[in-house]
């Protein structure tokens, strides 16, 4: 079961990387015929509440598609794990940053606040990069209901799939020029990171550190993820 798998993670582990680099690895968390079963749903629409191409927006270049509630069985359960494990982690970082907002332990009732906000559209979503394709710095923000992590899996087989494509976080700190940090992942591992900021301690206290993340350019193949986010959209 995808729950018990994140229930089993070093999550001790995970809130100290989280800490200190804004990202931190869940290793294995799907298994090869999972992540073959959820690369598959793309070629199903009616999984799906919208199509976006990323040149027509000037994202970068692929695509990507919104899940349409109800979400897949395991989309779902990955969402509610992962929520539960990290509402602490941002509740903590929110108070060292001086933001007088908390989450509730469950995600369905964080949805609960989402919605009567207005924000009731799925943001979880499928990407899919051919060769050449990439996906521009960026920060996922829907709305005025915002949880400040989220997680990506990568359902495809790096060195077998596809080569190139590598996850990249960079940072913002004060007064300093960005760090970049590039994330390697194999297939069925996910990379939980800061949505778009973070605290970081500094000489007078946390400092908040602005964040972005994206994807290199691919060089060859096919590579296609899933991405958790945990609050809706407008």
């Amino acid at each position: 079961m995808v729950a018990g798998r994140v229930a089993a993670l070093d999550w001790k582990g995970i809130a100290a990387e989280l800490d200190a680099h804004g990202c931190a690895v869940a290793a294995a968390i799907l298994s090869s015929a999972e992540c073959e079963a959820l690369a598959a749903l793309y070629a199903s629409e009616d999984r799906f509440r919208s199509r976006i191409v990323m040149a027509r927006h000037g994202f970068g270049r692929g695509e990507y598609k919104y899940f349409a509630y109800p979400l897949p069985e395991t989309v779902a359960a990955l969402r509610t794990a992962l929520y539960r494990r990290l509402a602490g982690i941002a509740n903590r970082w929110n108070e060292a940053m001086g933001i007088g907002l908390s989450y509730p332990d469950e995600h369905a009732d964080f949805l609960h606040r989402c919605h009567r906000a207005g924000q009731t559209q799925p943001t979880p979503l499928l990407l899919q990069y051919g060769a050449g394709d990439y996906n521009c710095l960026h920060q996922d923000l829907y709305g005025e209901h915002v949880f400040p992590l989220q997680a990506t899996f990568l359902l495809s087989a790096p060195g077998k799939d596809f080569t190139g494509g590598e996850f990249v976080l960079t940072e913002q700190r004060p007064r300093m020029q960005s760090r970049a940090e590039v994330v390697p992942l194999g297939q069925g591992d996910g990379v939980i990171f800061a949505v778009h900021h973070r605290p970081v301690r500094g000489a007078r206290g946390s400092d908040r550190v602005k964040l972005r993340h994206g994807v290199s350019r691919l060089r060859s193949g096919y590579r296609r993820t899933l991405g958790i986010i945990f609050h809706d959209a407008r």
